[in-house]
């Protein structure tokens, strides 16, 4: 997230996930980390029963909350308000880490004249949680040190969500809760080499390394070793990129792994945006929903199939070794790609292997320079790692943060570009199951999964339930300002008044053709968490 990096740099953990089982208290927000992330849930539930303060902030009662010493249930998306809250107790009794503040951040009175704003009562009004519960947590986050924070995409996927960040990153410095070991801000990113694709410059602003595209002298670093021209300003991002697809301002998309048919937001602008293109490309492991929209579909080998590597969400990267051959006539995607560059006549995609394009990755990004396949070996190294004879990063900024001292910055709560009205007056948000992954492309495969869940629903309180006419498994339409899905009902009381939950691992009940399009204006994410819907009888 863009406002983080002002003081954190790249968008990942700083700190290990080994370190969580010995944090005093965890501060899990908008993260559902046992169904999401269920490997680093355990380490959560494990750290919960050797006596670590568990703090729970989710408007919907997750399992985690069974193990939670205090559970926040705030409206969703007032997140920004709750953590202003909790910082504000904290400056008003004195809690703050003055020696961290003072010797390693800046902007903390402007900072703390915008908590001023946030008088509990008016934080209780807008989150729904009450002001004592505030307060306990904004204690025990402050003296049950190490504390970490763990958040998922219950923050970032909002239209305020690098303010949301940000308030994070906030809080941490706040208490000094940054750059020791059991601490930090430490985002749980949401497929296993997300974060790796974010290293190797799968973002439209900048190269290998989080290198910025619009710094001269780095764009000149890899135009003399690709040999050619690279553009000058940040390209699109996917919303963007579709959105000019839809305007015919682009007429040709390659696209690999990935499903917007399902994944996008308002899915049923991106279809009329990938059929509006005159030219459109699909590099998959299996014929997803949108390559069936594709001119050419190109078969790509699945991870057991090839060799490579993998940076998980701790920042570790990781081999990945070949244990099958490819099916049929898949190839590895850096083959392929190759293929492309030397039949189009172009310089520089030669590559014999895995090996000879990590040996490029190290020389053109710094924080890779020393990460080699031979050091590799079992356990991985964490990033930055400069040098051959680097140990690896497993904490971050222990010294001093990416642009030296931590800025605090100011914040305003503003709510969600949509709330609910007499048309439509429940809040939809998206959830993750347990069983199935992202479009569901590779678990809706295996028979097991599919048996445990096989369709989506929509899950509604009680209450809301009854008001309607509802029942248990009863079949309704969903409609919101973008379109209309059908699922079953799953009446529970995880899901809290006036809001109602669904996944979007099933085509039968596509939930994104309703999500709202509106994006962070920094960092361009949809606001996924939060729509406004109702729910009809059918």
């Amino acid at each position: 997230m863009a406002g983080l990096a002002a003081s954190f740099g790249a968008g990942a953990m700083t700190n290990s996930i080994d370190e969580i089982g010995h944090a005093r208290c965890i501060l899990a927000i908008g993260t559902n980390t046992t169904y999401a992330h269920p490997v680093i849930g355990m380490k959560v539930k494990q750290a919960s029963k050797n006596g670590a303060r568990l703090i729970v902030a989710n408007p919907r009662e997750i399992e985690l909350v069974s193990h939670a010493d205090l559970w926040l249930q705030q409206n969703p998306g007032s997140d920004v308000a709750l953590l202003m809250g909790m910082m504000r107790v904290i400056v008003d009794e004195g809690l703050c880490d003055r020696d961290f503040i003072e010797e390693r951040c800046e902007n903390y009175d402007a900072f703390t004249d915008s908590l001023k704003k946030f008088q509990l009562e008016r934080v209780e009004e807008i989150t729904g949680v009450p002001k004592d519960k505030i307060i306990e947590a904004a204690r025990v986050y402050a003296t049950d040190k190490p504390s970490t924070i763990l958040y998922a995409m219950g923050i970032t996927q909002h239209s305020h969500g690098t303010d949301n960040v940000i308030a994070i990153a906030d809080l941490a410095m706040l208490t000094g809760n940054v750059g020791k070991p059991s601490t930090g801000v430490n985002p749980l990113r949401g497929q296993n080499n997300v974060q790796g694709a974010c290293d190797m410059g799968a973002l439209p602003n900048v190269f290998t390394g989080y290198q910025g595209v619009v710094d001269k002298e780095i764009r000149g670093k890899f135009e003399d070793a690709w040999g050619t021209y690279l553009p000058r300003e940040p390209g699109l991002t996917l919303l963007e990129i579709l959105d000019a697809a839809h305007r015919k301002q682009i007429k040709a998309l390659y696209l690999i792994g990935e499903n917007p048919i399902l994944s996008d937001p308002d899915a049923r602008h991106a279809r009329e945006s990938l059929k509006a293109l005159d030219f459109f490309v699909v590099q998959d492991i299996f014929m997803s929903e949108t390559a069936q929209l594709a001119d050419v579909v190109l078969a790509s080998a699945t991870f057991a199939e090839k060799d490579g590597t993998f940076t998980n969400t701790d920042r570790r990267v990781q081999r990945v070794r070949k244990a099958l051959e490819p099916v049929g006539d898949c190839k590895p995607d850096w083959w392929i790609t190759c293929q492309i560059g030397q039949r189009m006549g172009r310089k520089g995609f030669d590559f014999g292997g895995p090996y000879q394009i990590m040996e490029e990755i190290s020389r053109l990004t710094p924080s890779y320079g020393g990460i080699t396949y031979e050091r590799l070996g079992d356990g991985g190294i964490h990033w930055p790692c400069p040098t051959k004879d680097h140990p690896g990063t497993p904490i971050l900024h222990t010294e001093r943060f990416t642009r030296g001292k931590g800025r605090f910055i100011p914040l305003e709560y503003r709510p969600p570009a949509e709330l609910p009205d007499d048309e439509y007056p429940l809040l939809l948000t998206t959830e993750r199951s347990r069983y199935h992954f992202h479009t569901g492309t590779m678990t809706r495969k295996v028979r097991g999964l599919t048996a445990l869940e096989g369709e989506g629903v929509v899950e509604i309180n009680p209450k809301d339930a009854s008001r309607l006419g509802i029942s248990d498994g009863e079949m309704v339409k969903v409609v919101s300002r973008r379109g209309a899905v059908m699922a079953r009902t799953k009446v529970t009381e995880v899901t809290p008044l006036k809001v109602v939950t669904m996944n979007f691992h099933f085509v039968e009940s596509p939930t994104n053709q309703l999500t709202n399009p509106a994006l962070d204006p920094v960092a361009k994410i949809p606001e996924f968490k939060v729509c406004a819907v109702r729910v009809e009888k059918i």
